[in-house]
């Protein structure tokens, strides 16, 4: 590791920090520090022993992080809004991941963000609710409204990683069931729009080429995407690798907000963002652009084949 930059990655044995952190240890150029609640974890050790210094800090605790950063040149940050869902607690987070950023005088910093949605959605729109009294998709909001702009004030050599949807939500929770009837489908709430999306590898892969492109990213806001697709193209992806036909059966928002489980409401708002607002989420997330900085992007079909066991 001597003489190579250090990258702490922040969140290492979660989806973002993970891929970021096997990426940068694949390729070499980088030396790791993998940050994790829980050093003794399968996947921490799984980084240790593929090289990565393997630390322990949290989001909450500012003396951690600092130490986290010592000596490092650069890092990935990302915040675990969906481990608590309280957007005030993210805020919080983010105001500490800056101050211990600028105390260990990181020269650049990755940090995972998403879109202020209120700036495309109309305060008197009715077709949402309203969460929080203020925020329309506050996971979306907090990041793309206030935390954007501490980071910008903050003067940290920033690049803005505007991340999309990960295709591997379909390996668990939005996999395709089988409905009474029946039929396998797929009931991703998203209409006849198309969405953007990502494999979590391709998370990684950016990161390292921002990392060694800093003239070009250090300022920017960089869209983490690979492609746009529509539920029936997703289900027929779905279908090709899992041997049976899915069908696309998407759910109205309404119905979905109403399933009951834990953010159901957000994640539902989320989806009526993605179809009603498609020149926002889409246009922001430019397939050129994304394919530049990341051109050995992996597309749905490839990805799915990749984790066929998952869905079968």
């Amino acid at each position: 590791m001597s003489g190579k930059k250090l990258i702490t990655v922040l969140g290492a044995t979660g989806t973002q920090g993970g891929a970021v952190a096997r990426a940068l240890l694949a390729d070499g150029e980088f030396a790791v520090r993998a940050v994790t609640r829980d050093a003794t974890s399968g996947k921490a050790k799984a980084l240790a022993g593929h090289g990565a210094e393997v630390v322990e800090a949290t989001l909450e605790d500012e003396g951690g992080l600092r130490a986290a950063f010592d000596g490092a040149y650069g890092a990935f940050l990302v915040t675990p809004f969906w481990e608590h869902r309280s957007a005030s607690r993210e805020l919080a987070e983010v105001k500490n991941l800056i101050s211990a950023a600028k105390a260990a005088g990181l020269r650049h910093v990755g940090w995972s963000t998403l879109e202020d949605t209120r700036e495309a959605i109309p305060a008197h729109d009715d077709r949402m609710p309203v969460l929080d009294e203020v925020y329309r998709v506050p996971h979306f909001d907090v990041k793309g409204g206030a935390a954007d702009a501490l980071f910008a004030e903050s003067g940290l050599p920033t690049t803005y990683l505007l991340m999309s949807f990960y295709w591997d939500n379909l390996l668990t929770g939005l996999k395709p069931q089988r409905d009474p009837d029946g039929t396998l489908a797929l009931h991703l709430p998203i209409g006849d729009t198309a969405i953007a999306g990502v494999a979590s590898d391709d998370i990684g892969r950016t990161m390292l080429r921002v990392l060694k492109r800093p003239a070009e990213t250090i300022g920017v806001t960089l869209p983490v995407v690979g492609e746009h697709l529509t539920g029936e193209q997703i289900a027929a992806a779905l279908g090709a690798v899992i041997g049976e036909p899915v069908a696309y059966r998407p759910p109205t928002h309404d119905r979905f907000r109403a399933f009951g489980f834990p953010g159901a409401e957000e994640l539902g708002n989320m989806f009526h963002y993605y179809t009603d607002f498609p020149e926002s989420y889409l246009g922001r997330r430019d397939l050129e652009v994304a394919r530049e900085i990341n051109p050995d992007w992996v597309s749905l079909a490839d990805f799915l084949a990749q984790h066929r066991e998952d869905l079968v």
